[in-house]
């Protein structure tokens, strides 16, 4: 049994479970959604925020730390928890996405990624051993090992040859982890053939890491076989130890994703939506700049504790978009991660007290998600615009 992680409740009739991670940093309740702050912040938002909206726990990347300003520098100022202001867990990832989002930018072999900088063309190495190496120097709670993320493709060659570099990697990782007090994740790839799923969950299980992620997933492929990998795929990892889903922020998919046994999650749809003046309801997502929201009174949710809708109305927030005023992109981003911290809460509680299954139900009966179409669209957008930024052509 891990020291790392507890499960206190699991519902009988679905696969959601209620536990507690323990990190050096303190505890974290699960289901948890961690909000993803890049380079070392959460866009539009400070540490008091999150602390107050609830966040239990924080994703960085090591790839975009180590170029800038770089993971020697965090380390000298203290590490990770003191370079950002925030006391509480933090995950980093390993760079793993990069090699998805960054393909034009580097190469892959079985040694590791040379990638070329998207800052200043520079040329840099980064193996498994370097990327743990990273993460125990940037002092977070819980690292990544180091994966070969491949886009979502019906190319069983290439879905294979990632994953068998995948488990190589991992291996090496394992191998190089040295801070007992920091958790160490291991990866399981496949993409979408139920096959290779199997088999990396059966081989990245054997190696006993502290949790167990689900990358490759998210990538543009259809959300019915995403909750399809994910059913089939968490019942091979142990029972005893965290499954992360990688990537996954909208509501109906925290939902299911929770219902299918799965423990923490990470997005940036809450914030990246935030600040497109997207935000989140109980019953779907509204446009803050539609015209009917100029004279509008209310909050942006009746219930609603946060400190946007404690505050402001809907009135306000449009001025704000329209006049594209900072403060906009503050006040939404506070909405849509409290609105998402408060369902993880939601899901926690019923499933302690017996209650997923009807919560699921009401929630999803409720609940008008974006349609299949447009969602395809939009992270085709999103996806490009990431490429872009990351070549200096466009802001992240």
């Amino acid at each position: 049994m891990s020291d790392f992680f507890r499960l206190h409740a699991t519902c009988s009739q679905t696969g959601a479970r209620a536990g507690v991670l323990y990190t050096p940093h303190g505890s974290v309740d699960t289901p948890v959604f961690m909000p993803v702050g890049t380079q070392a912040t959460v866009k539009a938002v400070t540490p008091e925020d999150l602390r107050s909206l609830g966040a239990g726990m924080l994703l960085a990347n090591t790839y975009h730390l180590y170029l800038r300003p770089g993971v020697d520098v965090i380390n000298r100022l203290g590490g990770l928890h003191t370079f950002m202001a925030w006391q509480g867990p933090i995950l980093t990832d390993s760079g793993g996405f990069q090699v998805f989002s960054l393909a034009h930018l580097r190469r892959v072999n079985d040694d590791g990624v040379l990638f070329r900088s998207h800052i200043d063309g520079s040329e840099h190495f980064l193996s498994p051993e370097l990327a743990i190496e990273a993460q125990e120097a940037l002092g977070a709670d819980i690292i990544m090992a180091l994966d070969e993320c491949p886009p979502y493709v019906e190319d069983n060659r290439v879905i294979g040859e990632a994953m068998e570099r995948t488990h190589v990697w991992a291996e090496r990782s394992r191998a190089k982890h040295r801070r007992e007090a920091q958790a160490l994740f291991g990866i399981v790839q496949g993409g979408t053939f139920a096959d290779l799923r199997y088999e990396s969950a059966e081989r990245v299980a054997a190696l006993d890491f502290d949790g167990y992620a689900l990358g490759g997933l998210s990538l543009g492929e259809p959300k019915e076989t995403t909750s399809a990998i994910v059913e089939a795929t968490v019942p091979l990892l142990p029972a005893d130890r965290p499954r992360y889903l990688m990537g996954v922020g909208s509501p109906e998919d925290l939902v299911e994703g929770v219902a299918r046994g799965i423990d923490m999650f990470d997005s940036a749809l809450p914030t990246r939506l935030a600040r497109n003046g997207a935000l989140f309801t109980r019953r779907k997502r509204v446009n803050i700049l539609n015209s009917r929201f100029r004279e509008g009174k209310g909050p942006i949710e009746d219930g609603c504790d946060c400190y946007t809708c404690s505050n402001f109305s809907l009135a306000y927030l449009n001025h704000l978009f329209r006049c594209q005023e900072l403060l906009a992109y503050n006040l939404a981003t506070i909405h849509n991660l409290r609105f998402i911290t408060r369902l993880m809460s939601e899901m926690r509680a019923a499933i302690q007290e017996g209650a997923f299954p009807a919560f699921r139900d009401s929630f999803l009966r409720g609940y008008q998600p974006t349609d299949e179409v447009v969602r395809a669209e939009q992270k085709r957008r999103w996806l490009k615009s990431r490429r872009d930024a990351d070549t200096g052509r466009a802001a992240d």
